[in-house]
């Protein structure tokens, strides 16, 4: 019962200046470089890094507008970052229940035996 889960989706997803960079995208619809540059804490040249590795693992795509490029969430990819997350969530949440369960089990042997 193990959640597949794409590692270099995750690493992108990660960094707080690309979530956040995420979240801006996400409620203004799309940005630029420059206008994501003006809302964060880093230069426009690592905005466009940044860009760049979302680009890459497809969670943005880019459409060229006269010198800028506009970027917009591929919301379909996000999905699928979701749906992997939830995924992960549930193994977790079923490793916790069988822990759980196991140290539950010690207690009472232990309280058996002391009686």
């Amino acid at each position: 019962m193990s959640a597949v889960v794409d590692d270099e989706l995750w690493s992108a997803i990660g960094d707080p200046i690309r979530r956040t960079m995420i979240d801006f995208l996400l409620s203004e619809g799309q940005g630029t470089a420059t206008s994501l540059s003006r809302r964060l804490p880093v230069t426009r040249q690592a905005v466009s890094k940044h860009l760049a590795v979302l680009d890459r693992v497809g969670l943005i795509h880019a459409e060229q507008a006269g010198r800028e490029r506009h970027y917009q969430v591929d919301e379909a990819q996000l999905a699928r970052a979701v749906a992997q997350l939830s995924a992960v969530g549930s193994t977790w949440d079923a490793r916790l229940r069988r822990i759980k369960r196991i140290a539950e089990a010690i207690e009472r042997n232990r309280h058996d035996e002391g009686e």
